[in-house]
């Protein structure tokens, strides 16, 4: 991949919250992915040279089972693997629904099940082949990747997160963009749903993290994966080691959000990351 491919390459991520309803079991929000489809084809079409690599979390699909069973810390016994299939196979229940929408709006999706070719030690990433990803943008396919069960050398089995397999890519594909797309609009000192006085961050660098350790919580409904804390840290820790990288935090509920944050437009709103 040239650099001027990786200058146009971002990586999205809808956000479980976003596209499902945490609080149910398997509830899509479809009105809500099409709309999103719509607005990753339409940034496609007006700048041909984009090239994206898209990633969805679980939502009330993996989440929910994953939970029930203990998967993230690890798989022991008959029961434990049972429910570890049944984990992959909700994730890939909502991947399915993620692509028909997105290949709906003309975008062309390629499913990619990470659990398929990745393997873990003690719940990180050991080994992923990243050449595919490459291979598929340079042939102008938009790769979609998930959030999935994941066989572990230690535990046996575990869960790997979206934002974890783009933390995997980012120094091997380096792209310009991350945009994280989920129902609230960006960072807030407090949780915007519950507490009204919640002030927004529209800019954050990693020096910013001790500030905002004691505010951030965690994510609405049921996520084995990590809060909000978790997912800035680990954004942080992506542009300090990618010069140039920008992460920026949108509700892919506010309409164009996602669209702008495509194409870098200063309209994307939200929370933008970067090291100063």
């Amino acid at each position: 991949m040239s650099d001027d491919d990786r200058r146009e390459l971002v990586f999205l991520k809808l956000g479980g919250s976003l596209i499902t309803d945490k609080t149910q079991v398997e509830a899509v929000q479809r009105e809500v992915l099409r709309g999103v489809a719509g607005e990753i084809a339409r940034a496609r079409r007006d700048a041909p040279r984009l090239r994206l690599l898209l990633g969805h979390g679980s939502g009330s699909f993996g989440h929910v089972a994953a939970r029930k069973h203990g998967t993230r810390a690890g798989v022991q016994g008959e029961q434990g693997w049972l429910g570890f299939a049944q984990v992959a196979d909700a994730a890939a229940r909502l991947n399915r629904l993620v692509t028909a929408a997105l290949l709906e709006a003309g975008v062309p999706a390629w499913s990619v099940q990470p659990s398929a070719g990745l393997s873990c030690q003690e719940g990180a990433i050991a080994a992923w082949a990243d050449q595919v990803m490459e291979l598929a943008l340079a042939r102008g396919l938009t790769p979609l990747i998930y959030g999935d069960a994941a066989l572990d050398r230690a535990r046996g089995g575990t869960i790997v997160s979206t934002e974890e397999l783009f933390a995997w890519l980012t120094p091997r594909l380096r792209p310009a963009r991350i945009v994280l797309a989920g129902v609230v609009d960006g960072v807030y000192s407090a949780d915007p749903l519950l507490d009204p006085a919640a002030q927004p961050w529209p800019l954050i660098t990693p020096d910013d993290l001790p500030r905002l350790r004691a505010s951030l919580g965690g994510s609405h409904g049921v996520d084995v994966t990590g809060g909000m804390f978790s997912k800035v840290t680990e954004m942080c820790r992506l542009a300090s080691n990618l010069p140039g990288l920008e992460v920026r935090l949108v509700s892919g509920l506010r309409a164009g959000a996602i669209y702008h944050s495509l194409l870098g437009d200063e309209e994307a709103g939200g929370t933008r990351i970067v090291k100063l």
